[in-house]
């Protein structure tokens, strides 16, 4: 196979496969925090997908799902009156609703989720949230007494699907190869720094209308730019939201030792020797690679 077959093989390995399971168990979620909360059967009402499986950014193999159930307003105003963590009793009364659905499963409520951990290693982290005017959401969340945050990633959804339409769809693709060199690196990058200097990147990237067979070029000059990052920035704004997003540890170093394993893999192909060029590439993003 060629560069363009190569990585177009490796993207498509990198595809979630279970989908349907993923699906069923939203809309079970869903249909049990609806009839507790809003008094009705739905399965799809008041639910949204967010994070990197949002963003459809996320590979196969992640562990955690994201999602927010919007509840009744009243309800803020019912716990914000507690004189002591009403976030953490408004955790609480959402884990037991979804106990009577899951009553065998570790169901968590802490922090700022409720976290139902299957057997399959996919865990659902559920946020329950308040719609604001301006389509934002405020969650709850328990540390420090309590409190409440707020949160925009409706924005940041809609920010990525729409720059991934003009970019040939390069964008996610870029997105979802930086996660395989993530796990394979054990990189401390957060799933939302990757999308958002993604997005940073490859908005002035000269290829960005090209397709599969620049994806050499495209891995090169990612790490490239994530090498030349400022070390000592201990946080970015996030695509769409602004919210900030903080710095989990050095992915520098990591990536300029990638930009030079990506220079000596299309140095390879260019010679000829497409065996050793896809070892390379094997070196780093894993063996989800082909040979």
């Amino acid at each position: 196979m060629g560069i363009a077959e190569d990585f177009q093989a490796f993207l498509s390995e990198l595809a979630i496969s279970d989908r349907s399971t993923i699906s069923a168990r939203y809309r079970r979620i869903t249909n049990r925090l609806n009839k507790d909360f809003w008094g009705y059967d739905s399965e799809v009402n008041n639910s949204l997908y967010v994070g990197s499986y949002g963003r459809d950014t996320a590979i196969s193999g992640f562990s955690d799902l994201d999602m927010i159930f919007e509840l009744p307003a009243a309800l803020y105003y019912k716990f914000d009156k507690y004189t002591v963590n009403g976030q953490s009793a408004l955790l609480q009364e959402v884990r037991n609703s979804l106990q009577k659905t899951y009553p065998s499963s570790r169901i968590g409520a802490d922090g700022q989720i409720v976290e139902i951990a299957f057997n399959d290693q996919i865990t659902f982290e559920i946020v329950p949230a308040f719609l604001t005017k301006d389509n934002t959401y405020i969650y709850p969340d328990t540390n420090g007494g309590g409190k409440w945050k707020t949160t925009d990633p409706k924005t940041e959804i809609f920010a990525i699907n729409e720059l991934d339409k003009q970019v040939n769809s390069n964008l996610k693709r870029l997105c979802k190869m930086a996660r395989s060199w993530k796990h394979q690196w054990n990189v401390p990058i957060g799933g939302l720094l990757i999308d958002t200097l993604a997005y940073k990147f490859i908005q002035g990237w000269e290829y960005r209308f090209k397709s599969y067979y620049y994806y050499d070029f495209l891995s090169r000059d990612f790490f490239k730019y994530l090498a030349d990052q400022n070390s000592s920035q201990s946080y970015w704004y996030a695509v769409g939201s602004n919210q900030i997003v903080l710095r989990k540890g050095n992915f520098e170093y990591s990536a300029k030792r990638c930009y030079n394993v990506a220079c000596e893999a299309i140095a390879s192909a260019v010679n000829g020797y497409h065996y050793t060029a896809n070892q390379k590439w094997r070196e780093i993003y894993g063996t989800r690679f082909p040979v």
